[in-house]
């Protein structure tokens, strides 16, 4: 079982159909565990190998302040980083950003690199900062 950083297949399709209005729809962020399976053929949220424990509710924390933005030729998505307070949580491994307005279609996986842990604290996901070469997603 592997997370594997990447922009989902099926986003990418669902985006050229018109399936997904980044700036208008509830974006998710929901945590997993070192057990899960989530890479680029993601293509929905599940519970599967969710992370879970005090402070952290099944589907995640909606991302707060969704802006699609552009720099010369490039366009790119920028949000909030996402934090999960007063929290107990012993295995976060990753994070699927999902569409929830959307049949909580996939978007993008996130692999920390390690598990993460956090008692009775403040569990942040930090996101890369919004600009044309850093932002996670992005449209070059």
């Amino acid at each position: 079982m592997a997370i594997t950083q990447a922009m989902c297949t099926s986003f990418k399709e669902e985006l050229l159909e018109g399936t997904h209005d980044l700036d208008g729809h509830t974006l998710k962020l929901a945590l997993f565990t070192s057990s899960a399976t989530l890479g680029a053929s993601t293509t929905a949220y599940s519970t599967t190998n969710e992370s879970s424990g005090t402070g952290y509710t099944a589907g995640g924390a909606t991302i707060a302040n969704v802006a699609v933005a552009s720099s010369g030729t490039t366009a790119y998505v920028d949000f909030d980083d996402v934090s999960f307070t007063s929290a107990t949580i012993t295995d976060a491994a990753g994070a699927l950003i999902y569409n929830s307005s959307a049949s909580n279609k996939a978007i993008a996986v996130i692999d920390f690199g390690s598990k993460k842990s956090v008692s009775s604290g403040t569990l942040t996901v930090t996101l890369p900062a919004a600009s044309a070469t850093t932002a996670l997603i992005r449209l070059t």
